[in-house]
């Protein structure tokens, strides 16, 4: 059983009101939106990606989630990240997303290739974005 002490960071993202769809929970579609809003605000605050001068930007290349329970609002929601596999130009988040209660209810991952903007071709993740995603290999 997957626990949140198995990812070694964790954020807080809060349910919105127009989170919950006609069937009272979190709208499938909206999972893949916490998960790139974890990842991509770890990027920004802890490995300095500039999303908006950069040279460089992370391209979704894949990603899956397995829905385990629902969410719903207004309940607050605890993301776990961890990094499964960091490669020269590439890295693969895996997240966990834990209820009010400490249950997990959805696990996921999504792989990110790094690009240069300009020709949009591979090019290695950054010496900053590196040394931060590799403290959170498991």
């Amino acid at each position: 059983m997957t626990t949140l002490a198995q990812y070694p960071l964790h954020q807080l993202v809060q349910t919105r009101w127009h989170d919950n769809d006609i069937y009272g929970h979190v709208n499938n579609v909206l999972y893949y939106s916490y998960f790139d809003s974890v990842v991509n605000r770890y990027l920004i605050e802890e490995g300095g990606l500039d999303i908006h001068d950069g040279e460089v930007v992370g391209f979704v290349v894949e990603s899956q989630c397995k829905y385990l329970k629902p969410l719903a609002y207004p309940e607050p929601v605890t993301a776990g990240l961890r990094v499964g596999k960091l490669g020269s130009s590439s890295v693969r988040y895996e997240l966990g997303l834990f209820n009010a209660k400490g249950e997990l209810c959805a696990e996921g991952y999504f792989i990110h290739v790094f690009v240069n903007k300009t020709g949009n071709t591979p090019t290695p993740i950054p010496d900053g974005i590196r040394s931060k995603l590799a403290l959170l290999v498991v």
